[in-house]
């Protein structure tokens, strides 16, 4: 009698996440047939509605621009978003450590989000110019805040308890935001991590509209300026991809920091 070996955990978790994903998979595959089947029935001009595989076959063929076109907008994303991270960081232990200091900055951070990215680009653009800057600016202004709130949040989860025993130890301040407080917003950083990171290349297109030589926001801009749906939708998809890579670099990130809890939430 022969006993069968144990599976692989990375096996099976792959394969758990393929059947999570099949009813997502099922539902976009079922969309694009039926759009795909709406403009060959309707005889919808594609400088209007271009169907799925017209949006695939030009964006194919014009490849060479769209990756051209996709280097500064990704150089733009993980320049701001490195600042926003920087900056959150700091803040955050500013905050935690100084309360009055969280009682001024907040409600700030707060009012800077309400500000539209819209009308705040082409002001930032005329003060820093048409380079790389404004553009890393506007995206640590879209990205910080969920990062910061998401750790002052984690902060605070910290066990009382270990609290109270760290200090009965006479551990310093310090001490004790490293070995508990720290650690605690873990989670909440790598929840704010992924939000943040959904939201940073959507603020670069945003910043190249604004004003830029390259990037996937000009190339969608002068597309559409050409009457060009499908080159506008094809490069749409490119910064969707764009999106879903770095949403998933978090996710690596996250497993390799968090080992016990690699995907944040697990699901029954």
């Amino acid at each position: 009698m022969t006993l069968s070996k144990p599976s692989d955990p990375r096996l099976a978790a792959l394969r758990a996440a393929l059947y999570r994903g099949i009813p997502a998979l099922l539902a976009g595959c079922v969309f694009l047939a039926a759009w795909e089947l709406y403009v060959d029935l309707s005889g919808i001009k594609p400088s209007i509605l271009p169907a799925p595989s017209r949006i695939v076959v030009q964006g194919w063929l014009n490849r060479e621009a769209l990756i051209a076109n996709t280097w500064p907008t990704l150089g733009a994303t993980l320049g701001g978003f490195a600042l926003s991270l920087a900056f959150a960081f700091a803040a955050s232990i500013l905050m935690d450590f100084v309360p009055f200091m969280r009682r001024a900055l907040l409600p700030i951070f707060i009012t800077s989000q309400t500000l539209p990215l819209v009308a705040i680009a082409p002001l930032v653009v005329l003060w820093f110019g048409f380079g790389l800057l404004p553009k890393i600016l506007l995206v640590a202004l879209v990205t910080f805040f969920p990062l910061l709130v998401a750790l002052l949040q984690g902060y605070e989860s910290t066990d009382r308890d270990i609290t109270e025993l760290l200090n009965s130890m006479k551990a310093s301040r310090w001490r004790i935001f490293r070995l508990a407080r720290l650690p605690s917003s873990l989670p909440y950083f790598f929840a704010g991590l992924r939000i943040s990171i959904t939201y940073a290349v959507v603020g670069a297109i945003f910043a190249e509209y604004a004003g830029a030589a390259r990037g996937l926001g000009i190339y969608i801009l002068n597309a559409k300026n050409n009457f060009r749906p499908d080159l506008v939708l094809a490069a749409v998809i490119v910064s969707a991809v764009l999106t879903l890579c770095l949403f998933g670099a978090t996710l690596m990130i996250q497993r390799l920091i968090m080992p016990w809890q690699p995907s944040g939430e697990r699901r029954r």
